[in-house]
């Protein structure tokens, strides 16, 4: 075999692993859905003066936007993150632009946040 061909043949195989181990982890982009019929957000309110709401749930990741005290705001789910004054759950709001907030600066309205 040529050494042509057997480039095209490795080629090939690469695209098809690539393609093959691509396709479920588009599947589970939709992380938030798989065990929760009830999609509904959590409500909670903001009881910080400001609070920073980040792209990730710890307080070095960006600030995507704040939100202010006695905001009303979705919350979509909760997960542990980095604990903030020994509270280590943040919310993940889906108000405008997804993004964190830390527990410890939210209470939560009616039912418990739902886990991610």
């Amino acid at each position: 075999m040529s050494l042509r061909s057997r480039l095209a043949i490795s080629l090939a195989i690469g695209i098809l692993a690539a393609a093959a181990t691509a396709s479920p982890a588009a599947a589970d982009e939709d992380w938030g859905h798989h065990h929760d019929h009830d999609q509904r957000p959590s409500k909670g309110v903001v009881t910080a003066d400001t609070l920073l709401l980040r792209s990730a749930p710890n307080r070095g990741s960006q600030v995507i936007r704040t939100a202010h005290r006695g905001d009303t705001v979705k919350i979509f789910c909760q997960a542990a993150g980095e604990s903030v004054q020994g509270n280590p759950l943040w919310y993940l709001l889906p108000d405008g632009t997804w993004a964190w907030g830390s527990a410890r600066y939210i209470k939560s309205i009616g039912a418990a946040p739902r886990w991610c």
